[in-house]
């Protein structure tokens, strides 16, 4: 993974004049950008840009999500897209052109302009950093916003008529499927599934969700009681329908069920509940042929697109005590009185290690590696400069947020993670003590590239950590699992850890085992990986293209469902309607 420098003053050879008037030279710099554009003078455009800069693209030239990281690459992809694209109709939001310090050492003109290419309308962001031969790009964001023809039906578009049937009828008819199969199915009905539902709804491409449990929210209901989310309020709002004013910042995970199951019913999403997708596969047409049981009858529907949104086993050997997995777990008062080991030092291992604990439970942590432990406090320290009340609209922060590309953005986290490491050094040199490993992320960043690598290996500290510290939840690490016996738990080196419940919390492996469970092998082994991160820094196949046509896969936290449901719905209606030109895969697009 190549790591990139920061454009810092010294770097550049360049300081920040006192009387610099960054509308100007935004203004500029876009009028010079825009008479490229449309004139497809490539050499020119190149001479907008610092050498080592970067062009992150999401759909508005490319039709995929990529990242051109250095002049010559972005100067190729250029080359190959800039004339192809036709982006035209430039208009730079002056009120949201600013010169921004982050550091001492760091200047950047941050500008954000509207633009359109041949096919949609669009957003870029754009940072200008200083240059001797004046202020020039650092790095560009485009993302496709809308496309030309197919609005969302929302705001003045929304339903007019009046309608003279019942509500009740209209809906029972559309839930039916009668005599019909939808163009999308989407497996899971999560934040994941329902948030790219309600976006394709309102683009008019008939989706139905199907959900295994009996209710809409049950995969959080069946949770443990005490759940409750790590990520404050203003980061989670679900598609067209934001959170009120009176939601707490931390939202317990029974209420977020309930708030779910209000989304779809407000937003007239069509779930099939109490059903469950037999198989899916392909078809001679192109599409795919879905089985679905629904309360024991069987429906087979011809789709074109179907989506994975269900999210991401373990011996047992000799062990006659309990095995859960932390999805399984519910409450302390089912384990009253027994010994309890929890394999798994993230979030759910710390979560119910400590409500145990708080509940008269012997608890051991098994710490299978290091975890990255990052305090409540500093977490809002990082979301206040952003998502937080009277912040801006989370639609905007997430563009603001997806315009730092993941590899260009390394030397950045890794300087935040430094600071947050140095103001937690007494709970970490506590957490040490008594035997905890801890790490400051990969390549140093905190938990930036654990999410996009790993979807895991880090605990946001909301009272665990100090238990651990004073010793009261204890710790085991330093030898591998080699298998259970009659008591509990042997390891490698010889020791063992008696238990009468053992509770995993080690996640739930390769996203791709459930494509390969309802469409077998074949399929399983064309897709790419899901998650984590390729050379150019976007993630393998969540949200993209996964190399099977039709087939997708919705991943991640309620921030991400909120801004990558839009891509994969505008991606799908572009199909539809035949304006999608295939991705940019090189010379051309494929």
């Amino acid at each position: 993974m190549k790591i990139y420098s920061l454009p810092t003053l010294d770097k550049l050879n360049a300081t920040v004049p006192a009387d610099l008037d960054a509308k100007k030279i935004a203004a500029d710099w876009m009028a010079s950008f825009v008479s490229c554009a449309e004139s497809g003078n490539v050499a020119e455009f190149a001479d907008l840009f610092i050498d080592e800069s970067h062009w992150r693209d999401m759909l508005a030239l490319t039709w995929d999500f990529r990242t051109f990281n250095g002049l010559a690459d972005i100067r190729q992809f250029l080359t190959d897209r800039l004339a192809a694209s036709h982006l035209t109709n430039f208009r730079i939001r002056d009120e949201m052109t600013m010169l921004l310090r982050p550091y001492p050492d760091i200047a950047w003109i941050n500008l954000v302009f509207d633009f359109e290419t041949k096919t949609g309308l669009a957003l870029g962001i754009a940072r200008l950093v200083p240059h001797p031969s004046g202020w020039k790009a650092h790095c560009v964001y485009t993302n496709l916003e809308e496309l030309k023809g197919f609005p969302e039906k929302v705001g003045a578009l929304r339903k007019n008529a009046a309608s003279h049937t019942t509500y009740a009828e209209e809906r029972r008819e559309a839930l039916s499927f009668m005599d019909t199969s939808p163009t999308v199915l989407v497996i899971g009905g999560g934040h994941s599934g329902l948030g790219v539902a309600a976006r394709l709804k309102y683009l008019d491409v008939s989706t139905l969700v199907v959900e295994k449990h009996a209710r809409v929210g049950d995969n959080w209901r069946t949770r443990y009681d005490g759940l409750c989310l790590h990520d404050p309020v203003w980061y989670d709002h679900l598609p067209y329908m934001p959170f009120p004013a009176t939601w707490p910042v931390y939202a317990p995970a029974l209420k977020l069920a309930n708030w779910l199951e209000s989304y779809a019913e407000a937003l007239d999403l069509d779930v099939w509940t109490s059903s469950t997708v037999k198989s899916a596969r392909p078809n001679s047409a192109g599409g795919w042929d879905v089985v679905v049981d629904r309360a024991g009858k069987e429906r087979v529907f011809q789709v074109k697109h179907v989506v994975f949104a269900t999210g991401v086993g373990f011996p047992e050997d000799r062990f006659k005590g309990q095995i859960l997995h932390s999805t399984q777990y519910k409450r302390p008062a089912d384990h009253a009185g027994k010994k309890m080991v929890v394999i798994g030092a993230g979030v759910s291992g710390h979560d119910v290690a400590a409500e145990c604990y708080n509940h008269g439970i012997d608890v051991t942590m098994y710490q299978r590696s290091s975890t990255y432990v990052v305090t409540k406090a500093s977490l809002e320290g990082l979301m206040k400069q952003a998502y937080w009340e009277g912040g801006p609209p989370a639609d905007l922060l997430d563009r603001m947020a997806a315009s730092f590309p993941n590899l260009m953005n390394i030397p950045l986290n890794q300087r935040l993670a430094a600071k947050i490491q140095e103001d937690q050094r007494e709970l970490l040199d506590g957490l040490n003590k008594r035997g905890f490993k801890t790490n400051n992320g990969t390549l140093e960043t905190g938990f930036a590239l654990l999410a996009l690598e790993r979807l895991g290996g880090y605990y946001v500290d909301v009272g665990a950590s100090q238990l651990i510290v004073d010793g009261k939840i204890k710790v085991k690490n330093g030898s591998q699992l080699a298998e259970f016996d009659e008591t509990g738990i042997k390891l490698e080196d010889g020791t063992s850890l008696d238990a009468d419940v053992v509770v995993f919390a080690t996640g739930l492996g390769d996203a791709r085992n459930g494509v390969r469970k309802l469409c077998g092998d074949a399929i399983g082994d064309q897709c790419s990986k899901i998650w984590g991160l390729n050379e150019q820094g976007e993630l393998h196949g969540a949200w993209r293209g996964l190399g099977v046509p039709g087939l997708w896969y919705m991943l991640g936290n309620l921030q991400m469902s909120r801004f990558h449901s839009k891509h994969v719905a505008l991606q799908i209606k572009a199909m539809e309607e035949g304006v999608f030109e295939g991705r940019y895969g090189g010379a051309q697009l494929q």
